[in-house]
């Protein structure tokens, strides 16, 4: 703490100072957990679950929902204390209460830690296998993508699977299987088909980002494709073939529930995808790739709202 700022903290009223240390900790905890990505990752858990059809009651969709919030919390945390000091080396991430010292790794540990146990508490008595689902994806963020980005490329292929995970967590929290073994399969076809979705769309946004940041990249030692390969070939031909695949996998998507509105909007929003990223594959710099980025968050935003609006299967 600067000298020069003592002598006014300490006039101020101490409930004053607690109140801004409370705030400052609320802040830093939130840098640490990322609720935004957390908000996005409950969208698909509950679409996964809706695709998937039931009734279920405010208990169940709370357990389900807060139980994968606090594990992904979890696994964002851990994702920081394990890159702390990559973090450091660049600025986009400097700030991080970790990396910047506000907050001590002993303490996000027993965030992580205590996160983890709670979400999968609450996940546990709802369905066991979407507990187990919820801590493979969180094995996967923190033990396997986390440390493979300063190794290989082929980080962003392994780190996909854990964002597309949360759909499944949602299709075995509303009894998928059980529902399969049935004869009811529509539900079923509906979530894979969103599930791969998922794991696609993240190539082009992630290779947006990478590319963005490519020198902080660097710098810090990461193997994003963007690093290994600096003309930005590979990262631009990965998103464009990503995206393509994208394309029928968004028309299967409203086979299930036989909806020609579903089946327009998902065109329209893939078609846009593959646009946005084809030309960033061709032109690899920074105004294409921002492009990119903002494409990708609206083509999500357009596929998950059309999908609740228009494409729940006949069950």
């Amino acid at each position: 703490m600067s000298v020069a700022l003592e002598p006014a903290l300490s006039s101020l009223p101490a409930t004053s100072t607690a109140t801004t240390v409370q705030s400052s900790f609320a802040r830093d905890v939130a840098m640490l957990t990322r609720p935004k990505i957390a908000v996005m990752v409950l969208a698909t858990v509950a679409t996964g679950m809706w695709l998937t059809g039931g009734s279920f009651s405010p208990a169940v969709w709370f357990s389900v929902l807060a139980g994968t919030g606090l594990v992904a919390a979890s696994s964002s945390v851990a994702n920081q204390i394990l890159e702390q000091q990559l973090d450091r080396q660049m600025p986009r991430t400097a700030d991080r209460p970790l990396a910047s010292g506000r907050l001590r790794s002993s303490t996000a540990r027993w965030l992580t830690a205590i996160t983890l146990m709670a979400g999968t508490g609450l996940l546990v008595p709802v369905s066991l296998s979407a507990a187990a689902a919820a801590v493979f994806t969180w094995l996967v963020y923190v033990v396997a993508y986390t440390p493979l980005k300063q190794t290989t490329p082929l980080n962003t292929a392994v780190g996909a699977i854990s964002g597309a995970m949360p759909v499944v967590i949602g299709w075995l929290a509303a009894d998928g299987p059980q529902r399969v073994l049935a004869g009811d399969v529509n539900g079923t076809l509906a979530a894979a088909a969103l599930t791969t979705i998922l794991y696609l769309w993240q190539f082009p946004h992630f290779m947006a980002i990478a590319w963005l940041y490519r020198h902080q990249y660097a710098g810090a030692g990461m193997r994003m494709l963007t690093v290994d390969d600096p003309t930005g070939l590979r990262a631009g031909g990965q998103a464009l073939a990503a995206a393509l695949a994208m394309v029928p996998v968004s028309l299967l998507l409203a086979v299930p529930s036989g909806s020609p509105r579903l089946f327009f909007a998902e065109a329209f929003a893939s078609g846009i995808y593959v646009a946005a990223t084809a030309h960033f594959a061709i032109r690899r710099d920074d105004t294409s790739a921002r492009r990119l980025l903002m494409a990708s968050l609206g083509t999500l935003a357009a596929v998950m709202i059309a999908v609740v609006v228009f494409g729940r299967p006949e069950l």
